[in-house]
């Protein structure tokens, strides 16, 4: 079983790990992080901060693999981060109903043994079908918002908005899993092993 520190107190990213059958420490960055937006490179930016995650567990006495990520929502050209309120909500659940918009996800791999890091963004396209007034009232109600990119979060067995998702369903919710398996498959293997040489420095052949 692959052993994973997360590098977030997300419940949603946890369980998705312990899904997929991976042993999961859970430890927050408490890092100040910048906001997306703000990066004129958006994949860079979430990069960035995903990294900045990483690191600062590994600063704080972490030892082993560190999987840290940062997920947003990109509609018209706007991105969505986490809604502030329930107000704010409201504007990106109205913004994202009926559209065919993307979720970015940059994530790091880091390795703390000798601070190899690996990085990247994955990207899911969702089309959603038009909420109604009662439909968004009654989203906000149940709480399901808070702390999601975009203020929603997407339901992985029948969703009631979602009509079709194109690349990786688990990068909606924060966690590319197919990729993260594919790095650590390449994180496992040995180094090469560096050819015999000959007392006159030659490689053995």
């Amino acid at each position: 079983m692959n052993k994973l520190i997360l590098a977030s107190q997300s419940r949603y990213r946890l369980e998705l790990l312990q899904e997929a059958g991976y042993e999961v420490e859970a430890i927050a960055s408490n890092v100040a992080e910048p906001d997306p937006a703000g990066f004129a490179d958006l994949d860079a930016g979430l990069v960035h901060i995903a990294a900045l995650k990483a690191r600062a567990v590994w600063r704080r006495g972490a030892s082993g693999l560190i999987f840290a990520a940062d997920t947003v929502g990109f509609v018209a050209g706007e991105v969505f981060g986490k809604p502030a309120d329930r107000a704010d909500a409201r504007r990106m659940l109205n913004a994202i109903s009926g559209t065919t918009h993307g979720v970015l996800t940059g994530w790091c791999l880091f390795r703390t043994e000798d601070q190899l890091q690996v990085s990247g963004v994955e990207r899911t396209t969702i089309t959603m079908r038009a909420w109604t007034d009662q439909e968004i009232r009654s989203y906000l109600d149940s709480g399901r918002w808070q702390g999601k990119s975009g203020a929603y979060g997407i339901q992985f067995s029948g969703d009631p908005f979602v009509t079709q998702i194109d690349g990786s369903r688990s990068n909606v919710a924060g966690v590319p899993l197919e990729r993260l398996e594919q790095v650590l498959a390449a994180f496992m293997k040995p180094a090469p092993e560096a050819p015999s040489m000959n007392p006159k420095g030659l490689p053995e052949r």
